[in-house]
């Protein structure tokens, strides 16, 4: 029987997300623009907090990653950091839950392992994606026993600056694909169809894509950029 995660292989993932102080952001908003990313093809939807997941589950079928964008004052983990951000998402019911994986302190000096043995222990049904940006955080990843890897976090930590997953010859896809057993869902970057094929040549289980699809004013930006060449 094919899994949850299985059924992904291949397929475009679409991250319906906008924070506040973007144009789009809202529940309403985003349950509108993943049926946009649905009627369009996409197998699954990203989304960001509890009110936005149920808002989307109610329009579509399409499975849901969820995660937790939020900042702590005592760390630099920020992407579904804490138990009590996996309970307050998991009200929601999404099919998966997205978590920021590696080797730097965790708000209020929890620890990684009790955080997954939180998870296991109360919804051993949600597929637990690990948010990663180097070889050796992908690596722990597998260690601890994740159902699959997405590149999330590469560029935005202390360790990944500099680091971008799509460059001239994409690189550190190859070996993140390459190093682990886990499906690698490749997030990150990933602005044109053309980039998204590759990154399945590359190895990825799947492509997600966010800001080319879902944010209107970054779209907007890059063809204003691209008319002022011709000044």
């Amino acid at each position: 029987m094919m899994s949850l995660l299985d059924s992904l292989a291949g397929k475009l993932i679409v991250s319906c997300q906008a924070l506040p102080g973007e144009p789009l952001h809202g529940a309403a908003i985003m349950a509108k623009m993943a049926n946009a990313a649905y009627l369009g093809g996409a197998g699954g939807i990203i989304a960001n907090g509890a009110q936005d997941i149920a808002a989307i589950k109610a329009q579509v079928t399409l499975p849901v990653i969820g995660v937790l964008n939020r900042h702590y004052s005592d760390s630099t983990v920020c992407l579904t950091p804490t138990v009590a951000d996996i309970h307050g998402l998991m009200v929601a019911e999404p099919d998966f839950i997205s978590i920021e994986t590696g080797f730097r302190p965790r708000p209020g000096g929890e620890r990684l392992e009790d955080v997954l043995l939180e998870i296991r222990t109360h919804y051993p049904n949600v597929l637990l994606l690990a948010a990663v940006a180097t070889l050796d955080e992908a690596l722990l990843a597998q260690d601890l026993g994740y159902d699959g890897i997405t590149t999330a976090m590469c560029s935005y930590t202390p360790e990944s600056k500099g680091m971008y997953l799509i460059d001239d010859d994409y690189a550190h896809l190859k070996t993140l694909c390459h190093a682990v057993s886990l499906p690698v869902l490749a997030e990150g970057g990933i602005n044109t169809p053309e980039q998204a094929a590759y990154a399945l040549r590359c190895g990825a289980h799947s492509v997600v894509v966010g800001g080319a699809i879902t944010r209107p004013q970054n779209i907007t930006r890059a063809f204003v950029n691209g008319l002022s060449l011709y000044k």
